[in-house]
């Protein structure tokens, strides 16, 4: 069967390898023989080069991020004569500079080698994490808030540059767990170190700031050296391994994996993508990451107040949460191999959020503090793990490596924008129960619920347009009756599909 024969319907329905084979000037680098390649074993290799250190660095990053936190409990507040509402907007100026830098971030990690510049923000945040506690100063926050803005979604979309769509949300879980053990390790962290209350005439909780910040300044000087780069360009691996990364990449519909130039039209398209508002603007990403925010900044204090009664101190309350993160590390590992195998991403969104929205009822609702102590664990069973999920699916739907980047950290960015909303919620006259904060992020698991239902019906009605051929393209030299001009006239299928990306007709959207 030769490409000029064949219908256009027809090849849609053919995988990628199968395409290539019927056209060999499509294949990445043709003179390469990658046949003797051991799959398992080389993404065995990719695996331990890429995942494990992303996800040292994503503890360091949600580690300082939350650190105020405990410092709190440690009397901070106190020692530098903070008001409530004074800690509430330091809270709040580190989310504006991180939710609107995340974008070109992203497009500047893509320009650039993900080693240098994801080292180089590491640096400057470690020293701003360093330099709260001997300054008080809100601009230390907004610095915080700059720095640490790239490191999220640059790494999400740094793995998709390495996975296919049905490897993604395992190794995002992996790498996301380490927000979990933060969460655990920061409340044994801070209480090991409060011990250094007095020493060099500083309080514990400045010493907090100091050695953690410090720390992060020697990984980000070691990641210069650690981080890999695309697979295109990856050290670690030969260049017949290159090839066969890149092309088995190809052939799950990431048509960019072997190279793509910038131009703004990429940006352009993610902007007028119904996808990109669904996910970020409208509601996903908005729907896990308010919750996730004031989740890690206020758990600690939530669990001091309801067990205040009982004599609980900072540190037994930082203790109690240690168990929390625990559970949301195992259920997010769970659900991150969950999704990849039965692909249902949809449906497990659903199930969690929903989760989420009985967790929150009973916290809005108990006076009971075993009762409300379970409930910080249902909430951490929803919130942890649709984030891995959530981002799978996102990443997945989108074709395009600079669309991808500028749709994933415009989606973060939004989403982490909503902190500076949930950072302000949980208001000290609200406690021990805090029904003003639990209600609000309530209402942001129903948001996300909402728009991961209505992301399901959209991308499946669009995938049934595509099967019916509404959507094709004309493509010269091969004869279509379903093709229109609307859908754009191309060359070759394979002009079609690296100029439209997922919009190209035969793009199927993973559910």
């Amino acid at each position: 069967m030769s490409l000029d024969s064949a219908s256009h319907k027809d090849l849609k329905l053919k995988t990628d390898e199968e395409v290539a084979s019927v056209q060999p000037d499509n294949v990445y680098k043709p003179e390469v023989d990658t046949s003797g390649i051991d799959e398992r074993k080389l993404m065995r290799k990719i695996d331990w080069h890429v995942v494990p250190w992303l996800a040292v660095l994503y503890l360091l990053n949600f580690l300082d991020r939350g650190n105020i936190g405990n410092a709190k409990l440690y009397g901070m507040t106190k020692d530098l004569h903070i008001t409530d509402t004074q800690y509430l907007v330091a809270l709040t100026c580190f989310f504006f500079p991180y939710a609107l830098f995340e974008p070109p971030s992203n497009i500047a990690l893509k320009k650039l080698r993900p080693s240098k510049w994801l080292s180089f923000i590491m640096v400057v945040w470690g020293i701003a994490m360093t330099l709260h506690g001997v300054i008080s100063s809100y601009a230390l926050r907004v610095v915080l808030g700059l720095a640490e803005a790239g490191l999220y979604p640059g790494v999400v979309f740094f793995l998709s540059c390495w996975y296919k769509r049905t490897e993604l949300g395992t190794r995002v879980a992996v790498f996301f767990t380490s927000a979990t053990i933060a969460g655990a390790f920061s409340g044994l962290l801070a209480a090991a170190i409060h011990n250094m209350d007095g020493i060099g005439g500083k309080p514990g909780w400045a010493w907090i700031f100091i050695l953690e910040g410090l720390f992060t300044v020697l990984c980000a000087i070691a990641s210069f050296f650690i981080l890999e780069d695309f697979p295109d360009t990856a050290k670690f691996l030969d260049e017949t391994e290159r090839v066969w990364v890149i092309r088995r990449l190809q052939a799950d519909l990431k048509f960019s994996a072997g190279g793509e130039i910038f131009t703004m039209k990429y940006v352009w398209q993610s902007l007028s993508d119904w996808k990109t508002y669904i996910a970020s603007e409208v509601g996903i990403y908005m729907g896990f990451d308010g919750p996730l925010f004031a989740f890690s900044l206020f758990t600690p204090t939530i669990i001091n107040q309801v067990y205040m009664h009982s004599g609980f101190e900072a540190t037994a309350a930082n203790l109690l949460s240690v168990p929390v993160y625990a559970w949301a590390c195992i259920m997010t590992l769970v659900i991150g191999f969950l999704g990849d195998r039965i692909g249902r991403r949809a449906y497990i969104n659903l199930v969690l959020f929903g989760t989420g929205l009985i967790g929150y009822i009973i916290l809005i609702a108990s006076t009971n503090p075993a009762l409300s102590y379970f409930a910080v664990y249902l909430a951490a069973s929803a919130i942890y793990p649709t984030i891995p999920n959530s981002v799978a699916w996102v990443s997945s739907n989108v074709e395009g490596s600079y669309k991808r980047s500028a749709t994933l950290g415009m989606a973060i960015g939004w989403g982490n924008l909503n902190g500076a909303v949930s950072s302000n919620v949980y208001r000290a006259v609200d406690a021990p129960w805090y029904r003003l904060g639990h209600g609000i992020v309530l209402a942001y698991i129903a948001i996300g619920w909402l728009c991961s239902l209505a992301f399901y019906f959209l991308l499946k009605r669009e995938n049934t347009r595509r099967e019916a051929g509404e959507r094709d393209e004309i493509i010269d030299g091969i004869e279509n009756e379903n093709g229109n001009e609307k859908s754009g006239r191309y060359d070759s299928l394979n002009a079609a599909r690296m100029d439209k990306g997922d919009d190209w007709s035969g793009f199927r959207y993973s559910l």
